[in-house]
């Protein structure tokens, strides 16, 4: 549930509000222990999401980083590298 989550700080262009709410998102599934919490708890659940997102987007804002920051497609490209020698995908 977690693979989402992936790294936001030093990166060129800095990380979405998507982003950010997409990994607070798998961060609350994750520790809620669902995808998709019950009506009772969807309130909750949207809260949560929200506050971790703000509080995240806080976090990228105020870190330094001291290397230069890293290219988005360079990493993804890489990372993609990583899992078809590592056998998880097919190459195409």
């Amino acid at each position: 549930m977690c693979r989402n989550i992936h790294t936001l700080h030093n990166f060129e262009p800095a990380a979405t509000s998507d982003e950010v709410h997409a990994a607070a998102l798998q961060y609350v599934r994750k520790i809620a222990g669902t995808t998709k919490p019950s009506k009772a708890n969807q309130e909750a659940f949207e809260q949560a999401v929200h506050e971790i997102a703000h509080i995240t987007q806080h976090l990228l804002d105020d870190l330094v980083a001291t290397t230069p920051p890293k290219n988005r497609e360079e990493e993804a490209a890489k990372a993609h590298a990583r899992a078809v020698r590592s056998g998880r995908y097919a190459t195409a």
